[in-house]
């Protein structure tokens, strides 16, 4: 016992050392945290709730915003906070959206009887 008490303090400690684990979901490119131009450092996951569809996008520091995806031309509202987001369309068919100072590029595709820009 006395050979593993060591390997068990250490197990522990490993344990406890707050070693930052990756966020979850698929790559997206987005400026945040005051970054000059689009990296590929935020990760977006899918979620439904009934019939509404919601996805989370995850900074690397720990932030996050949450999205309602809509069916009306738009994408994407904010589902949460008081900031609102806005969206565009480009002809690459990214959807590029902006909340205050934070802008995210979704990979999607544009629906036929939306507006175009």
């Amino acid at each position: 016992m006395r050979r593993l008490a060591p390997l068990l303090l250490c197990a522990a400690l490993a344990a406890c050392s707050g070693g930052e684990a990756a966020p979850k979901g698929r790559v997206i490119d987005c400026i945040v945290a005051g970054a000059a131009k689009f990296l590929p450092e935020c990760f977006v996951e899918d979620q439904r709730s009934g019939d509404r569809r919601f996805l989370t996008v995850r900074h690397k520091d720990g932030g996050f915003r949450r999205f309602e995806m809509v069916d009306d031309g738009r994408g994407v509202v904010s589902a949460d906070g008081a900031d609102e987001a806005t969206a565009r369309w480009s002809s690459e068919g990214v959807l590029e959206v902006s909340v205050a100072n934070e802008r995210y590029r979704f990979p999607a595709r544009m629906k036929a009887d939306a507006a175009q820009p």
